[in-house]
């Protein structure tokens, strides 16, 4: 029915490419509750190809799951990025120690969340000749379960490279539109919007949400409709579309709007990060949460300094909190309900006036506001 004609139409992109067929080994490693699981399901069994069930806290230690992907020769993974980077990582660790690594996989797919191909640069030079292909699928549960389809060359995953999310596959349509629905000239940013035969016609029992989230297509036939994903993309100058991040990731904190996914990309970049989130607290401050690569001296204050010869100063946070490793939910996303709230002395230093006048500012402002003294 419905699931194997998605299946079937995402595999159509892909099958050329990569040659699935009855000998390759997937895992499903995703809850089935998560549309991501529809994917790994079907793509391996519409092959005959086997499927290893992940066990639940296999899929939670990175040790135990590297293990499991070497010992059963997984060739296909599909994986959200904040639950490869850390899988990554160890593989890297192991190469370089000269341990046990995964070399039978071929192919590395990536979806549920936005993709820093950055991440990958290090880990694709040491694997060499035996690099799999990554994929950066762009997807919404609307579609069940991708929308769009890009295999990434090697100089796009290294400093700096942008996550490029590809075309959209055969009966859907990608649009960025501004506002009033109407397309962004290249090198500007707007919502995503995805249309065609292989979109929902709405939510079940939901005809508010749905008139909200469907509108009508003005590009289509009579009734058909576009989905508004809430993503926020640009279409660059070749065409090519890049995936910014969810449009309320985009904070306003004193008067500056503020794309928190580009923090994120030049923390991320820096050689002593591995991983790299970056909340808005309370609306007013900035607060990175980052993982150091390896042993990699890091701390607040190096960080700090690298960012703000990268950034404008209202986009440096003002804490930063340093992590063993990301908190993930059972999809393999990231767990922002979990992250610990950082020490109130890393964001609340004060620091006092440099220049006569900044402190007659300073004087009218504490005189304004009742309080004894003003940063």
């Amino acid at each position: 029915g419905i699931t194997h004609a998605n299946v079937s139409r995402l595999l159509s992109a892909t099958r050329a490419q990569f040659a699935f067929d009855e000998h390759d080994v997937w895992t499903l490693f995703h809850s089935y509750a998560f549309d991501f699981s529809v994917w790994e399901l079907f793509g391996a069994l519409v092959h005959g190809a086997r499927l290893v069930v992940v066990p639940y806290w296999s899929a939670r230690d990175t040790r135990a799951f590297h293990t499991l992907l070497r010992e059963e020769r997984v060739t296909v993974l599909n994986q959200t990025p904040s639950a490869f980077v850390p899988l990554m990582q160890h593989d890297l660790e192991c190469r370089r120690a000269g341990d046990a690594s995964i070399g039978s996989l071929r192919v590395v797919v990536f979806g549920g969340e936005k993709l820093e191909p950055s991440l990958l640069g290090a880990w694709i030079d040491a694997c060499g000749a035996q690099a799999p292909a990554m994929v950066n699928m762009y997807g919404i549960t609307e579609t069940t379960v991708h929308v769009t389809y890009r295999l990434l060359q090697r100089q796009e995953m290294g400093a700096g490279a942008r996550s490029v999310i590809g075309e959209a596959l055969a009966d859907l349509q990608l649009h960025v539109l501004d506002d009033d629905m109407n397309p962004v000239p290249r090198g500007a940013m707007g919502e995503l919007y995805v249309g065609g035969a292989g979109l929902a016609r709405g939510y079940l029992g939901r005809a508010g949400l749905s008139a909200e989230r469907f509108v009508p297509d003005p590009w289509g036939a009579d009734g058909a409709r576009l989905y508004r994903s809430g993503d926020v993309a640009r279409r660059e100058a070749d065409g090519g579309i890049v995936y910014i991040g969810r449009n309320d990731a985009q904070v306003k904190i004193r008067g500056f709007r503020i794309e928190l996914g580009e923090i994120e990309a030049t923390l991320a970049a820096l050689p002593a990060v591995r991983e790299a989130r970056v909340l808005a607290q309370e609306g007013r401050r900035l607060v990175a949460y980052v993982v150091p690569q390896g042993k990699t001296t890091c701390d607040a204050a190096q960080l700090e300094q690298a960012l703000t010869q990268a950034l404008p100063s209202h986009m440096v946070p003002g804490a930063y909190v340093l992590l063993d490793a990301l908190p993930l939910t059972h999809n393999g996303k990231l767990d922002r309900a979990a992250l610990p709230a950082p020490d109130a002395t890393s964001i609340d230093e004060h620091v006092e006036p440099a220049t006569p006048t900044e402190a007659l500012l300073a004087q009218i402002w504490c005189d304004v506001l009742g309080v004894e003294r003003v940063g």
